[in-house]
């Protein structure tokens, strides 16, 4: 299903090139037959400012998704750093409570690790790692109520809250931020429109090809494909680099 998704994201925007690109070439080659003096250097103008604004809408758009993206890599090394943390100041609270806390840092380590490699059961991995952050919160509030003056049991609940934070961070950004609908239908308008005046202008001028024109197609699409899978991390395609995670993983594993 996500490779048919996936496909059908690059063929949307060349469908939105090719058919108004012959649509407008069509309609220039019946008006240079109704009119030899079509002027063309008033249609250039035209073409060209509406492709400067379909230029800046594009570069608009690409700058939300690479923003987020960014925003996902920055807080993974924030995450990773996190769960350090909690490990670490798990081996200041009593040792039964220790261990658990430091047993289910493993687990969930491997839990973040898996959620971004494995896309067929995220609500189940999200389900887990908010059980685990769940239980550490629970060993917080039990030895602060031991011993609420406990510097040391004070910061192994920030810790955990800490990672918390983080965790629906990630999860918010990944899942529920996107791109406006609104500015995707406007670049699809402004694109339509755009491909349609150049269309007119090669079909005025006489000067159509239609491999030009599918190159044309084809990379305008690729830009736009770009678009859309940096803006669904869900998809797999815009992978962030786990290192992170995975050099955390071998740390814990190796104690």
């Amino acid at each position: 299903m996500n490779t048919l998704y996936i496909i059908l994201l690059y063929l949307l925007p060349l469908i939105f090139v090719l058919i108004p690109l012959y649509l407008g070439e069509r309609y220039g080659k019946y008006t240079l037959q109704k009119n030899e003096k079509v002027k063309e250097g008033a249609i250039g103008a035209v073409v060209g400012a509406t492709f400067g604004l379909l230029a800046f809408l594009l570069a608009f758009t690409f700058q939300i998704a690479e923003s987020r993206y960014g925003a996902r890599k920055e807080l993974l090394l924030k995450e990773s750093g996190e769960i350090r943390t909690v490990y670490h100041l798990a081996g200041l609270i009593p040792d039964s409570l220790g261990k658990e806390a430091r047993s289910l840092v493993k687990e969930y380590v491997a839990i973040r690790l898996d959620a971004s490699n494995n896309k067929t059961k995220p609500e189940f991995l999200i389900k887990r790692s908010q059980e685990i952050l769940d239980q550490w919160w629970a060993y917080a509030e039990h030895i602060n109520r031991m011993d609420r003056s406990s510097e040391a049991y004070s910061l192994f609940a920030s810790a955990v809250v800490n990672a918390s934070e983080t965790f629906h961070e990630r999860k918010t950004i990944a899942l529920h931020y996107r791109i406006p609908p609104a500015i995707l239908f406007i670049l699809g308008v402004m694109t339509f429109i755009s491909m349609i005046l150049l269309g007119y202008q090669l079909g005025v001028s006489g000067r159509v090809s239609f491999f030009l024109n599918l190159f044309l197609g084809l990379t305008f699409a690729l830009i736009c494909w770009l678009i859309l899978v940096l803006d669904r991390p869900e998809l797999g395609v815009a992978k962030i680099n786990q290192q992170p995670l995975i050099d955390l993983q071998i740390e814990l594993n190796s104690k």
